[in-house]
């Protein structure tokens, strides 16, 4: 009986075909094995690959599938804290007026420019960070540069093509601070992970050469006399101007490093505080913020020297001689 139970299980697997039996002897049918077959594998295999030649979509699925709607919820639900916030920009500004400062109506038109830009920028973030393709990092760095640029460039506005060297000092000083970190392997080189870099060291080199080019233009307009004289006894423009140009850099890279020394004493910046409300590790907060404030420091100097570099040749005639359009006060 034993062996006429086991014969017909055996064969009515096999008729079934499931799977096969190995039959070893004086083992009970209980511990007798399974051994799959390969078709059954072949088998997943081509219905796989039927169900993906079914549909073009499937074969290339589609990288973006943004829910606008949710996005749109979301940000309409979050919206509550912003607007409760608005009562201290309003205070400041009926602080002013009790001051008559005058200034009332753009510390308004700050606040709701910086709603406006803020709230657009957040719907491009989401539609980029989406995107599998580095050419939209490109896109947007170089929005991002070419507003710098011109916001930089309206502050030396006495300097001839200032907004172009600004612009160029900035993409050069923080291209080449970006292209450091990726070489190191500090961060990938990716839009959710660039684009936030490179907005930061851009909006501070930004500040730092129209701070520079503005402060180089006063220093030789007020020793006017003094350049000349030098340039009088056979010194060159860059011998001549060299010491308006150091303070001109240490002027603008003043504020970058007050907060180089004083971070984590007196303030905690932006990137690190963003990361502990979002609930990471402090530990991990302050690592990133250490790599911050070093791009930081970096691309602004670049941008700094790069600018002084540039704009040296419009402060001076062909004959070498101090150009007077140039050393126009407001």
């Amino acid at each position: 009986m034993p062996f006429f139970t086991v014969s017909i299980a055996a064969t009515s697997v096999i008729h079934d075909g499931k799977g096969s039996l190995r039959f070893l002897r004086n083992i009970p049918e209980q511990e007798f094995k399974l051994i799959p077959k390969k078709k059954k594998k072949k088998k997943k295999k081509m219905q796989q690959a039927s169900n993906y030649s079914n549909s073009d979509a499937r074969i290339k699925p589609p990288i973006v599938a943004l829910e606008w709607g949710k996005i749109w919820s979301d940000f309409e639900g979050g919206l509550l804290r912003p607007v409760l916030a608005l009562s201290v920009a309003g205070a400041a500004i009926l602080v002013s007026y009790s001051q008559r400062l005058g200034i009332e109506k753009e510390m308004a038109i700050s606040i709701a420019r910086a709603f406006i830009q803020l709230s657009i920028i957040g719907f491009v973030l989401e539609f980029i960070f989406n995107q599998s393709n580095v050419a939209w990092i490109f896109v947007a760095y170089i929005s991002m540069v070419s507003v710098a640029g011109y916001t930089a460039g309206r502050r030396a506005r006495h300097v001839p093509n200032g907004g172009y060297i600004s612009g160029l000092s900035i993409f050069v000083g923080t291209s080449l601070t970006l292209l450091m970190l990726v070489a190191c392997n500090v961060f990938p080189f990716t839009p959710r992970y660039i684009i936030p870099i490179a907005g930061m060291m851009v909006g501070n080199s930004m500040g730092v050469t129209g701070v520079t080019l503005r402060r180089m233009q006063e220093d030789m307009q007020a020793q006017q006399g003094l350049i000349e004289t030098a340039l009088a006894l056979g010194a060159t423009p860059r011998q001549a101007t060299l010491k308006q140009v150091q303070r001109a850099l240490i002027v603008g890279l003043s504020p970058t490093l007050d907060n180089a020394k004083t971070v984590g004493l007196i303030s905690l910046p932006g990137a690190m505080t963003g990361l502990i409300m979002g609930g990471a590790s402090p530990m991990l907060a302050i690592q990133l913020q250490i790599v911050v404030m070093n791009m930081l420091l970096g691309a602004s100097t670049f941008s700094g020297v790069l600018a002084t570099f540039l704009s040296w040749p419009f402060f001076f005639t062909k004959s070498y001689q101090l150009e007077t359009k140039v050393l126009i006060a407001d």
